[in-house]
């Protein structure tokens, strides 16, 4: 009975044009009988719950299915997000792969990190969890994503601050190993191209930077070059259209070098690093 039902919303889901109906479909389905997605198959037809519909309408309006379910998986993490944050996305795991990997390879006994625009905190909680000895900390401007970067910073190690990453952390000027961002880039020229649960649901403060999206990347590579230590890497997430642009701003003539482009799991552009150059 249940998997017939969850057929039926994959296909509404599909009608609406979520981009993932099936998966999303079972995580609904999941989360109502409160079971985990693989055990589905073990609700029995008495127990089904007509709640399930419901939750199918939200979602077929486009409702993302993290502000539904209130969690958001990202990495080894499982989030609380909701209305006012930022939803993280499956393409940022790579850039934090990336990051991960660079860390390890310098081989610093305890690696400092600083993460701009931290939203609901993914980024630094993941780099908390996946390099045991780094120090974190993490800089959000918004109160009202701070609410839900709170809750899943309870109990971790990360040095969580309200403020402007453009103007943070002067007190770890010259010292940081890895400065990383998941900033707000999109041209406010693409607005009515935006997936509909972006556009009408995540905060427009972390999707949009200026008319070509690149406002605020401006302003953090000067905040970059102005943490991190000499050899120290800055990788910053932008738009797959926007590949061949962000390295641009990472330039020698500002004190870079090796700025360079990087691939998602699509093989299309998605972030930009660079090495604060040695004196």
């Amino acid at each position: 009975m249940l998997l017939a039902e969850v057929a039926q919303a994959t296909q509404r889901l599909a009608d609406a044009g979520v981009p993932s109906p099936r998966n999303d479909a079972e995580e609904l389905a999941a989360f109502v009988h409160g079971v985990k997605r693989g055990e589905l198959h073990s609700v029995k037809d008495a127990d089904f719950d007509a709640r399930y519909w419901e939750v199918v309408a939200r979602r077929e309006a486009r409702e993302p299915l993290q502000h539904i379910t209130g969690r958001a998986y990202f990495r080894y993490l499982e989030l609380q997000v909701g209305p006012g944050v930022f939803v993280p996305r499956p393409e940022t795991e790579s850039v934090v792969g990336w990051a991960i990997d660079a860390v390890r390879a310098m081989d610093v006994v305890e690696p400092l990190i600083v993460d701009l625009c931290t939203g609901s905190g993914a980024i630094a909680l993941a780099l908390a969890q996946e390099v045991p000895r780094s120090r974190v900390h993490a800089v959000e401007l918004s109160e009202d994503a701070l609410e839900w970067t709170r809750k899943n910073m309870a109990g971790s190690r990360v040095d969580l601050r309200q403020g402007d990453a453009r103007d943070a952390f002067h007190d770890l000027d010259g010292q940081v190993d890895l400065v990383i961002s998941n900033p707000p880039y999109i041209p406010l020229t693409e607005w009515e191209y935006v997936a509909p649960e972006a556009r009408d649901h995540d905060p427009e403060l972390a999707l949009f930077s200026g008319e070509d999206g690149l406002d605020l990347i401006r302003g953090l590579e000067r905040t970059a070059h102005r943490l991190l230590r000499p050899g120290g890497v800055v990788v910053i997430e932008h738009a797959d259209t926007q590949g061949g642009q962000v390295p641009w701003i990472f330039t020698e003539e500002r004190g870079w070098a090796d700025a360079a482009d990087h691939p998602d799991l699509n093989n299309r552009p998605r972030f930009a690093t660079a090495r604060r150059a040695l004196p």
